[in-house]
């Protein structure tokens, strides 16, 4: 099945500084130091990122923090669970927005 996604585009992230190198340059430097064993694991971030990729929906990053998680000793159980994190985090964002809209729909219905 053809995808308009191309896994071997993961591998050649590195390429998008090639026109750009000091910019790219700078955010790798950042993404190494926020990815880097501080106040949380490098495994809870990993999680972290895996629940934000699927949140984002980014098939680049749910391959490399599925890969990630599991080579920081993440089991399929915990990613798991933090998927339904991001799920419920997001449904309910959507919900607390239909507060907005009641607001509104009561408003123009004077």
């Amino acid at each position: 099945m053809e995808s308009y996604y191309d896994p071997g585009d993961l591998a050649r992230f590195p390429e998008i500084g090639e026109d750009a190198s000091e910019l790219s340059g700078k955010f790798f430097e950042y993404y190494a130091a926020v990815f880097a064993e501080g106040l949380l694991s490098e495994r809870e971030k990993a999680l972290i990122a895996l629940a934000v990729a699927h949140t984002v929906q980014c098939p680049y990053c749910i391959d490399a923090y599925t890969q990630g998680c599991l080579e920081k000793g993440s089991n399929l159980g915990e990613m798991t669970e933090a998927i339904h994190v991001a799920t419920a985090i997001r449904g309910g964002a959507s919900l607390v927005h239909g507060i907005q809209m009641r607001r509104i729909a009561k408003k123009i219905s004077m």
